[in-house]
Order: C-alpha cells, then structure tokens, then sequence
C-alpha cells in the first residue's frame, strides 16, 4: 500500500487515470518482473507517455486472445496489474524493450482509448487483501508449497532451490503471486487467479491447479513411456523381419505375403492405371513391402491399395443407342411421365452423333409413388447401363460422400466411389435417391460435397478423401429424385436438370392399374390369368373410397391385398374370383375415405387449392363473428405468408366497404383451417380468404362446386402461384369442376392432361372484383341489403329534441309517432 500511496502522489490530479499497456501471452502479477518488447504503437505511446508524466507508472492489462494484432475494449481483461517501468529502451526501428515490475492488483473501472495521446487509458481501483496470517491460512501456504514443488519435479523446468527460497516467504498475498509467475498454465486460468482478491480463495484455486498440472504432466510422461516402448519393439520386429526376408530370398522361396504384393504389382499394370495413381499405388506397394505380414500398418495400407487398383478406371459398358429399342424398355415398364422418357431420347440421339457428351444430371422431383425411383432403373436398363442406388435420407455426415481420410482407424471410400468400384463400370447409371432429404452438423454439409460432384465442368477429376486421387466421373449420368425442391440449396439446385413428376389423373392410374400394377401383384401372388378379374368399376371404387394419393403406391398395396386373399378363395374353391363394386368391401374392409365431398361452400365458407409435396390437397376455409373487442382470431397452424394473406385479404374487404354496416371494433372474426394438426403456409389461399371474408360480412352464401387459388393483394390484384397441376387434379379427386386461378397461370394450364381439361371449367382472373362477380352470382354482395347498425343519440342532442317537442303545440298524427319510433 506504501508504494500505492507513492504513486498517487507523483501522478497528476487524477491519480487513477494512467495510460496502459496491453500484453499478450503473459498474465502480470504484483511482484513479478517482466521483459517485453513493445512494437505496436498504441503501446509503444503509452510507454513513452508513461516515462514523460506518472512517474514511470503504467497499467498492464491482457487480452483475451493472442492472436488479434489489434485488440479492442471487448478483447481485454478488465483486471489488470499496476506497474513501474524500471528499464526502457529505444530501438532504431521504433519498437521499444522496456522491463516492467508488478507493483499492484488493478481493477479497471474504465478503459478507453485517448485519440490524443494515441494510447489507452485506464481508470482503476488497486484491491488488496489485509487479511491476517491464522492457521488455516498457514497450513493452505505449506500445502501450496508442497504441491508447487511436487509440480518443479515433474516439470523439471524450476530448480529446487527456488522453492526453497519461497518458503521463507511469509506474505501469503506474495507468495501466491510468486507461484503463480512462476507456472505453465493457460492464460485464462493465470488471469482468474490475478482477479481472485481473497487470499485464502487465491490459494486454493491455486492448490488445485497446481494438482490438476502434475496429473496432466504424469499421465504425458506416462503415454510418452508406452510409446518409445513400442518403437522400440517394432524396430526389433523390423529388423528380424529383414532377416527374414534374406533368408526367404537365399532360399528362393516366397510366402503368402510375397504373392500378395505381387499379385498387386501385376493389377497396376493390367487395369492401366492413370499416371497419377499408378506412380501412388507403387510407392504404397514398396512400403507395404518393407512392413511386418500381420502389423496393424501393412492391414491398413493392403485395404487401401485393394480399392485403389480395382477401381474400373477404364472400365465402360457400351450405351445402347437404338432408339426405338429404348422406347420400348421405357413404355413397357412405365405408363405415361412422356419428359422423362423424351429427355432420354434425345440424350441417346446426341450420342450417336458425338462421343464426347458428358453424363445428364437429372432431378426428378414428385409425390411419393409416381415411379421416380422405378424410372430409373428402367434407364439404366434402356441405355444398357449398370444401375447403382444410393440413399441419401438421413444422411448427415459429409465422409458418406467423400469418404474418410486415410489416418482414421476403419476409415472407407465413400459410398460414391464405393458404389462405382461395386458396379465393376465407370459409366453406371447412379441413382441418388431422397436427396431433400439430407441434413447438416458438426460433421461437415453433404449438400456442399456434392456441389463438385454434380457439377459437369468439375466432376472430371473427383477427389474422394479416401483414394486422395483424381477419378473421373463425368460419364457416370446421376440421377436424383425428391418430394420438394424447398429443401435442396439454391447452388445444388443449380446444377441439377430438373424433371417435374406431377400426380396421376384418375384415367392414368386406371390403366396403370390394368397394364402393370394388376398383372404384377398376380404374378407375384401366384395367380394366373384368368384366375382373377377385377372389373373396371372396381378399380374406379378401390381410387374413390380407399387411396386418395398423387401417386400409384397405395393403390398398388390394396390391389395386393385383394390377391392376397382372392389366392385364398381360390385354393379352398379352385374357381375363378371376380372383384366388383358389390363385393370389393369382402376384400378391403369397410372403405377408409367416405363419398362426401369437400365441405360444400355456404355463407363465410369457401374452398381453396394448396400444394404440399405429395400432391395438391383442397383447403376448406371457414369464417364466423360474433360480439368481441374487435379481435382477429386465425387458427389451424398457419405460418406467418398465411397470416399475412389473411390480414392482406381483410384490408381489401373492408377497403371496399363491405364491412361499413358492422361495428369491427366490437366484432371478433375467427378464421379457421380444418385439419389443424396440419400445418400450412403460402399466399395461394389469398383469393379463397378474401371470398370467406366478404361472405361473412355481407351474408351472402359462396356458390357451391367452386375451388379457387391465388394471392391476393392489398388493392385486390391476383397474382401467380405454383403447383396449377396438383390444385387442378385435386380439385378434380374431390369432384370441384368449376377452378378460379390467376389470369398469369393460364401457361400452366396446358400441363393439365386433356381428359381432364375437358371435364373442368378453369376460369382465370386478375382481379378479386371478377372473383367477387363469379362467387356470388347474381347476389353481389354490393348489391344486397343488410341491416345498418342504429347509434344512439348523444345525451345533447336528446335533450335539444325534448325541448323541441315541448315547444311544439301541434300534435303529432298516429302514423308520424310511429315512424319516429
């Protein structure tokens, strides 16, 4: 405190005030001596500011990170150590070499950097500890000191007469400090104890650093035992295994680990390895040559060597290019999906034409159960190719991609390069399947590894960790296929050619039904032809009341079920089995899905038309109102585009005065979406809101057999929206025959197949004013009458007309006192 007291009095009239120092590295403490050499400016001025004003007084605060060159408030300690500049020196290229002894703890109230003097300053307080010596505080000294020369043992980097020289020591505050200086720790854990005022606290954290070191640095002399030990056994393995092998050679014999090697050396030279690899698979080869037959080592580097010399580097199967003869494998294992099966065709064709076109990379995206995954095996199968499958649900590591790199125990290729050296070809056709469906985490993003694989101007020299050379992969055509495209990122996105899969019509999974689905679940059911016959109202009955899907996967699954059992009734009776209308409940049960419609429209209810990833679904939307506080209630698990629509489609309403003969501020409206476990998102229902919405305002009922979709704005335009196709088709499912769709859709329309088109009547608008002529018909909402609302008079004006009828003397006639009334 004598030398705090001294520093007070020789600095100016804020003694507190000092400029500081920043250090990296190195955590001061009082008492401690410290060389540094100071090249940053703002320390370099602070020093010089230090020697010309507070009488050679500083502030010597760390920062947190070492490694920023030029720290910030936030990248300092807020505790720091007084300190006097004993020595200083100017070098010739600016930088300074001064040497600093730690007077005091310092508690920085307020740092902050001073643009004069171009340095920081820095505000503190000096804490000390005036607590006693007693006997607890003794014995915590003597079992510091034990245990910090335990430490100076198992280091051995401090001499044992150095601590001898600190148990004389009688100040604990000072011996804590000295220790402190005088060990290797973490700069956070030197600062912890620097901020610990209480000496008693200071030195039991100290206690147990000081026993946290000497296990650590125990357990390193240990494992550094272990290890030299085992080199030295595997330098005798070593060297008895080349006596070995001289004796081998004196005796021209050769063992099962000699042929191996061999056998290798000769697959580098049939399969033509590339330069790059061949020169890696030698040199791998030449190390395995020199290791112990059964060492951990040599099984490491035999797997490795095993996949990179059977990879079939110029391995290729020859593309079928006659045309028709695909055409044939495509239509005969799938009905319909004509842009799939065009866009291999034309590939085919451009085939013939050059050699050198690089694989497609296609994208097939569509509900579950239309044939994505089937189609591509038919691919492979029409271009006479190998087929590879890959699943990528759930796949969250990105090593699954790229493989594991060779320093990992059990370490693999990736399941790319692994599925490629599986299809014995470098050109299969390799199917990525449920691409949306991968995931990211600590261990890396598969999306990002396979930005470069599907990229055609890069996957030319594919890198898999694992091999760690080049392997090309443009001849491979990629195939991946998902439900959304919502969840692939913009880049991957970009490089794939995508293929819409849209939902099957009724037509089209009728004579899907007929030409694959039945003849398939008879065969695999053993039935014949003619052993079973499912009549076509049947099928029409089986998609109504039991499957209600985009796709043909549940249908297929009820048609196997009535083989099943229709295999039964005909092994007990040994007669043909008929399934019709009358009978089909005997097969399925009692049907899942009832011939009700879609709740019919009526006052405050409209239908609208959503997209979700396995199909288009209709969205019933319901309104009411009663006596509130003027509350917007929306529920059915919507998110925020929705709810958004919701108020956008309210705005409108009331803009257009179809809510001025209702009071809104005591009026709640209450807005729900049936199916609420659902949730639901989007703008598309913007037109079908706003119809419910002046419904139940003006009371006039929504014409019935009529869907809409489209977003809708504040001042009533309809704008575009997306899956047309699966609105359309659902709209269709629930028999809807009348669609109200945005005027900027209408090139979409033509996607529609045309049996459907004709049985549909598809009325675009670009206005929610035409959408209000067509849902209401001819009782415009504008144009019916409701019930104005009565306000009461004000108290003044009831009694200017009380005096008014006092001052008149003309009695008023029956029918006039009554129409007052």
């Amino acid at each position: 405190m004598n030398m705090i007291n001294d520093v007070k009095k020789e600095t100016d009239t804020n003694p507190k005030n000092l400029p500081a120092i920043v250090v990296r590295d190195v955590v001061m403490f009082p008492g401690m001596s410290l060389p540094i050499s100071v090249d940053r400016p703002k320390s370099v001025a602070a020093i010089e500011l230090a020697l010309g004003t507070t009488g050679k007084y500083i502030i010597a605060v760390s920062q947190k990170t070492a490694e920023i060159e030029d720290p910030k408030e936030e990248d300092l300690f807020k505790f720091g150590v007084l300190a006097e500049i004993t020595q200083s020196l100017k070098m010739p290229d600016g930088s300074m070499k001064v040497f600093l002894q730690g007077v005091a703890r310092a508690k920085i109230t307020k740092l902050e950097f001073n643009p004069v003097a171009k340095c920081w300053y820095a505000e503190a307080e000096y804490p000390h500890d005036d607590t006693q010596p007693d006997a607890e505080l003794k014995a915590l000294m003597r079992q510091t000191l034990d245990q910090f020369e335990e430490y100076a043992m198992v280091t051995k980097r401090i001499a044992i007469e150095g601590v001898s020289f600190l148990r004389q020591i009688e100040d604990p505050s000072k011996l804590a400090d000295t220790i402190a200086s005088n060990i290797i720790v973490k700069t956070q854990d030197r600062q912890d104890i620097l901020e610990t005022v209480d000496i008693k606290a200071r030195l039991e954290k100290l206690l147990k650093l000081l026993a946290s070191e000497v296990e650590i640095i125990s357990l390193e002399e240990k494992i550094h035992s272990k290890v030299r030990s085992q080199i030295e056994k595997s330098q005798k393995e070593y060297y008895l295994n080349e006596q070995m092998k001289a004796i081998q050679k004196e005796l021209r014999q050769k063992d099962d680990f000699q042929k191996d090697i061999d056998d290798l050396r000769a697959k580098v030279k049939k399969n033509a390895l590339p330069k790059q690899a061949a020169e890696i698979a030698e040199k791998e080869i030449d190390r395995l040559s020199k290791m112990a037959p059964f060492s951990p080592e040599s099984t490491v580097s035999k797997t490795f060597l095993d996949w990179l010399v059977n990879m079939p580097w110029n391995n290729s199967t020859e593309d079928v290019l006659d045309i028709s003869k695909a055409k044939k494998v495509l239509d005969a294992q799938h009905y319909g999906l004509d842009k799939v099966k065009e866009r291999i065709l034309e590939y085919l064709a451009v085939r013939q034409l050059t050699k050198s076109l690089k694989g497609p990379v296609l994208c097939f995206v569509g509900p579950p159960g239309t044939g994505k995954t089937s189609i591509a095996k038919s691919i492979a199968e029409a271009v006479g190719r190998k087929f590879v499958r890959m699943s990528l649900g759930g796949v969250r590591d990105e090593s699954e991609i790229r493989g594991h790199r060779r320093t990992y125990i059990g370490s693999m290729p990736g399941r790319i390069i692994q599925g490629i050296s599986k299809s014995k070809t470098n050109n299969p056709v390799f199917l990525l399947d449920e691409i949306d469906k991968m995931g990211s985490d600590w261990r890396g993003d598969p999306a990002a590894a396979l930005l470069e694989l599907l990229d055609p101007e890069q996957n030319k020299d594919f890198v898999d960790h694992y091999l760690d050379v080049p392997f090309d992969v443009s001849k491979v055509m990629f195939i991946t296929t998902a439900n959304s495209l919502s969840t692939i990122p913009i880049t991957l996105r970009d490089r794939l050619e995508i293929i819409e899969f849209s939902g099957y019509t009724h037509y089209e999974k009728r004579e899907i039904a007929k030409q694959y689905l039945i003849p398939k679940q008879m065969k695999e059911h053993g039935l014949k032809e003619g052993n079973l016959t499912i009549d076509t109202p049947a099928l029409d009955l089986i998609m109504r009341d039991y499957v209600r899907e985009a796709g043909v996967r549940n249908f297929e699954r009820e048609i196997g079920t009535i083989c099943r059992k229709a295999a039964r009734q005909f092994v007990e009776t040994n007669k043909p089995v008929l399934v019709n209308t009358t009978n089909l409940h005997n097969y399925l049960g009692v049907p899942k899905y009832s011939n009700a419609s879609t709740e019919e429209n009526g006052i405050g209810i409209s239908t609208g038309l959503a997209w979700t990833s396995v199909g288009g679904e209709t969205l019933p939307i319901e309104a009411t109102k009663f006596d509130g506080k003027g509350q917007l209630i929306l529920t059915g698990k919507l998110g925020d585009v929705m709810k958004e629509s919701v108020r956008a489609a309210l705005t409108f309403a009331r803009s257009k005065g179809y809510a001025k003969n209702i009071n809104m501020d005591k009026t709640d409206l209450h807005i729900h979406f049936p199916e609420g476990a659902v949730p639901k998102d989007g703008p598309s229902a913007g037109i079908a809101i706003c119809t419910a919405l002046i419904s139940l305002l003006t009371n006039v009922p929504v014409k019935k057999g009529l869907a809409m979709t489209g977003e809708i704005t504040i001042t009533g335009r309809v704008l575009p929206v997306g899956g047309i196709k699966e609105k359309f088709l659902a709209a269709y499912r629930e028999n809807i025959k009348t669609i109200l769709y945005p005027k900027a859709n209408e090139k979409d329309v033509s996607e529609i197949p045309e049996q459907v088109r004709k049985e549909l009547t598809l009325i675009p608008v670009s206005h929610m004013d035409e959408v209000i002529k067509i849902v209401f018909g001819k009782a415009e909402p504008s144009k019916v009458a409701t019930k104005k609302v009565v306000k009461k008079p004000a108290k003044k004006v009831v009694k200017a007309a009380v005096k008014a009828k006092a001052k008149s003397t003309k009695k008023p006639s029956k029918k006039l006192a009554k129409k007052r009334k």
